[in-house]
This record gives structure tokens, C-alpha cells and sequence, in this order.
């Protein structure tokens, strides 16, 4: 059986870290088996679902790498199917035209909870042929009322439900309008997806889109039900977790990469091994090492991972990502050290694109100013004579390189009698603005010649003046 694996999110929204792990999952199940994912958008919320949502999710799926095989499927334009396939359930008696009342359906309630019992719809449309003047009737599925539903989860082993448990669902409302789980079963089924992983707020939906899609002579998929994230708190991720759209994690400076696996490691595991290769993650991921408990977003995790990828991922993947922070960050590097030069000095130092930005705009520009505690300690008239001696041994230099440049400082330092830092740290102030930087060498090789001895210059002015 070849695996088809879908990813079917509802565009009320961004896509969140949520769906995105269930996406994850899905694409690497159907990866590792040379299967086929298909991506749906169940838009049949027409109230809530935006094109704006829509565009999310897709920016989203593109960012990750999640490149779907069929798709994007769209719910709205399949309405003629789904009419079709409940013309055909009512013609052979497996769906019917309910009659009641909002206030009918409100009252058996009321009457059941009144008596102790798990409020359900009672049947007793089922067996009426005559309609009912003046309303409009919902279509319901005629559910089997003996046996039970045997789920065989691939995370969470078997479950079983009865039945008697589950009342007749409406499958198309009172406008024509069909519903979710009547949708999923018509789409699932034509789509030939062979493995259905999403989350367990689903559980409750399974039995009844098994016992739909049986009726419609369809064998079910395998169902994965995924154990939902939480916050360190132990509470339901939301915003102040981190439970925001994944495309904001790009905004902040994470790489996808990463993303992706911090996301396979909540929930699930190989071994001690952290950090994962895409290619690892297709080999080594299955759904039964998924656990069965929930997991616990970390963001300090998160962050050691993407620095991790920023220290380990060849430079020119990274400067791509870096290239389009740039941008945002109105920081122009034309004039200056590519960022493949930039990426190895500035990744053990930086969590993230964003700080590495931050961290390195006196690369292409001049420093506005000075940190003012950095200036009043390190740009005075005692450390001039240094500073002094540096550009002059430093335009001598026959190579711009990081060892000659160390090599000059370290000279100034015991000629004057002074601590390595006595000299370098002026020196780095001088020509950073600040006190922060890579190593003194690495920092005026990616700053240039030209640009150093001018920006000493400019600190000697600063301290005379």
C-alpha cells in the first residue's frame, strides 16, 4: 500500500506551531515511505476563513520546506461532490432529513440532563418520510446504533468506542451547507489518504468519520492522534507561550531549519541525539516513538538549537536567510565583507539573524557615535598614544590579515607596557563604536584597511576634541 499522509488546516488563522508540528509529522511519514502529501484547506468556514489565512499557511508550509505533492485542495470548490455523496446516502438509507427545531432539540437536552444523561440527539427524525411545513430540515447520518468503533492508533494503541455512544450527526445543515466531519470523510476518501496524523482534540471526531466513511464503502485510513503542546507552565500553549504564527518565527530570526527540529523533538525522540538533518529526520522518524503525553514548548531550547544551525549549517545556506533580514532591517551590505564572510565570525556569538544584524551593521556602516561608558573608558587621553601607535603600525602592514593585525597589537601593547586589553579594547571601541565584537583581527579584516584607519582617525578626533 503506497502511503498518502494530508495536512488540512482551517484558514481562521496564521499557521501555528501546533498545526506546524502536525504538518511535520505528516510530511516526514510520508517521506520516509516514498509516499505522497497532500495539502487540503478546509475552507467551509466561510464566516471565518480569510484569503489572507490562506496565504499564511501557504508563506508558512513554503518557509518550512514542506513542499506538498497534491494541493492545495480547496473545500469550497468541492461543494457539488459533497452534494452528490449526500443525495447518494439519503437514495440508499444511510442519511435522512431531520425536522426538529432548535427549541425541540434544546428541550430533549434539557430533559436528558434533567434524567442524568450525556445530552444526544434521540433518533426521532429517523423513521419520518413526511416533511414538516415551514422548516427547513438538516440532513443527518443514520450512525449504527450496535458494536463499536475499534480505533488501532498508531501513537495511542487501541481505542473503542460504542456506538450507543454516538448520536446521529448532521452532515449538511439546514441551508445545504455540508459539515466538517462529513467533508473530511468524501475528501479523505477521494484523495486516497492512507494515514490520517493530527491532533488528539480530534479522538472525538474519529468514530463518527469511520462509521461514515464505512457506509460509504471506504476502508478507513490509519489514524495517528498527536498529544497536544503545552507551556512550561503545563498550561495549553497559547500566545505568551509562544503559540504564535511560524512565519513570526522567521520575523525574529529563527532558521527553519531549526524550527523544524525543535518541532519533530516535541513529542518525540531518537535516542539522546538533539539536533537532526532533514535527511536524518526522514530516516529515523515513525509514529509509534511519538509519545503519548503531551509536550512542553521551551524557548530557550529553541534558541540553542538555531544557534546550533547558524554554527553548523554551511555559510552560503545561512547568508541566504541572513540576506532577507538585511533587507527588512534596512541594512544595505553591498559596501562591505559578503555574509559568508560575516556568518562564521558572528554565529557562535548570536542566537539568532535578527541579533546577528544587530550585532553587525558597523561591518557596512559607520558607527553614529560611541557607547557613551564604552567612550568614557576607552577613548581618552590616556589611551590616545595607543591608539596612535596602532594606525601607524597597522597602515604598515604588507597584509590585512587577522594574524598580522594581532601580531601589530601585540607589539603596541609591550612597547607601551600596557595589557593586551589596554590597547585592543580602545581599538575596538574606535572602530565599533562599542565594546562587543569578534575577535580584534576578525573585526578589522571584515571592516577593511581604508575604513579602520579612518575610523582611528575619527576616535583621535573625538578624543582631542
Amino acid at each position: 500500500m503506497s502511503v498518502t499522509t494530508r495536512f488540512a488546516p482551517s484558514p481562521t488563522g496564521y499557521l501555528h506551531i501546533g498545526g506546524a508540528r502536525t504538518a511535520l509529522f505528516s510530511w516526514l511519514y510520508a517521506r520516509r515511505h516514498g509516499g505522497r502529501f497532500v495539502l487540503r484547506i478546509e475552507d467551509t468556514d466561510r464566516e471565518r476563513s480569510t484569503p489572507e489565512s490562506i496565504q499564511a499557511i501557504l508563506d508558512g508550509m513554503q518557509w518550512l520546506g514542506l513542499a506538498y505533492d497534491e494541493g492545495p485542495y480547496y473545500q469550497t470548490r468541492r461543494f457539488d461532490r459533497y452534494r452528490e455523496v449526500i443525495g447518494q446516502m439519503l437514495d440508499n438509507g444511510q442519511a435522512y432529513h431531520c425536522y426538529c427545531t432548535h427549541e425541540e432539540l434544546e428541550e430533549m437536552r434539557e430533559q436528558q440532563r434533567a434524567q442524568k444523561l450525556k445530552p444526544r440527539y434521540d433518533g426521532r427524525c429517523r423513521q419520518r418520510r413526511e416533511p414538516r411545513e415551514g422548516v427547513e430540515p438538516v440532513i443527518r447520518f443514520r450512525n449504527p446504533q450496535d458494536g463499536e468503533v475499534v480505533i488501532d492508533d498508531l501513537i495511542r494503541g487501541s481505542i473503542r468506542i460504542s456506538n450507543s455512544e454516538l448520536d446521529d450527526l448532521i452532515i449538511a445543515r439546514s441551508d445545504g451547507t455540508p459539515t466538517y466531519n462529513f467533508v473530511v470523510v468524501v475528501d479523505d476518501c477521494d484523495m486516497g489518504i492512507t494515514h490520517v496524523i493530527r491532533g488528539d482534540d480530534h479522538i472525538n471526531n474519529t468514530p463518527r468519520q469511520i462509521n461514515i466513511m464505512q457506509a460509504l464503502g471506504h476502508e478507513p485510513p490509519r489514524y495517528a492522534h498527536v498529544p497536544m503542546i503545552l507551556g512550561a507552565d503545563g498550561k495549553r500553549l497559547s500566545k505568551r507561550h509562544g503559540a504564535v504564527s511560524v512565519l513570526q518565527y522567521r520575523e525574529e530570526g529563527f532558521l527553519p531549519q531549526a524550527l523544524l527540529n525543535y518541532l519533530v523533538r516535541l513529542g518525540w525522540s531518537h535516542g539522546d541525539q538533539e539536533v537532526f538533518s532533514r535527511e536524518e529526520m526522514i530516516e529515523k522518524f515513525d509514529l509509534p516513538a511519538v509519545q503519548k503525553s503531551a509536550a512542553s514548548f521551551d524557548p530557550e531550547k529553541l534558541l540553542w538549537l538555531n544557534q546550533q544551525f547558524l554554527m553548523n549549517m554551511p555559510a552560503a545556506e545561512v547568508a541566504e536567510h541572513l540576506a532577507w533580514h538585511c533587507e527588512r532591517m534596512d541594512l544595505d551590505t553591498s559596501n562591505g565583507p559578503s555574509l559568508e564572510q560575516l556568518i562564521p565570525i558572528q554565529a557562535g556569538r548570536c542566537r539568532t539573524l535578527v541579533e546577528m544584524v544587530e550585532r553587525s551593521r558597523y561591518f557596512y556602516q559607520e558607527p553614529e557615535g560611541y557607547d557613551e561608558q564604552a567612550a568614557g573608558k576607552n577613548l581618552t587621553t590616556e589611551t590616545a598614544p595607543a591608539l596612535a601607535a596602532l594606525k601607524d603600525r597597522l597602515a604598515a602592514l604588507d597584509a590585512w590579515q587577522g594574524e598580522a593585525i594581532h601580531a601589530a597589537v601585540k607589539q603596541v601593547s609591550e612597547e607601551l607596557e600596557l595589557k593586551m586589553g589596554k590597547v585592543a579594547q580602545p581599538l575596538r571601541v574606535a572602530v565599533t563604536g562599542g565594546t562587543v565584537s569578534p575577535s580584534i583581527g576578525d573585526t578589522l579584516v571584515l571592516i577593511g584597511r581604508q575604513r579602520s584607519l579612518a575610523r582611528i582617525d575619527r576616535a583621535l578626533d573625538y578624543i582631542q576634541a
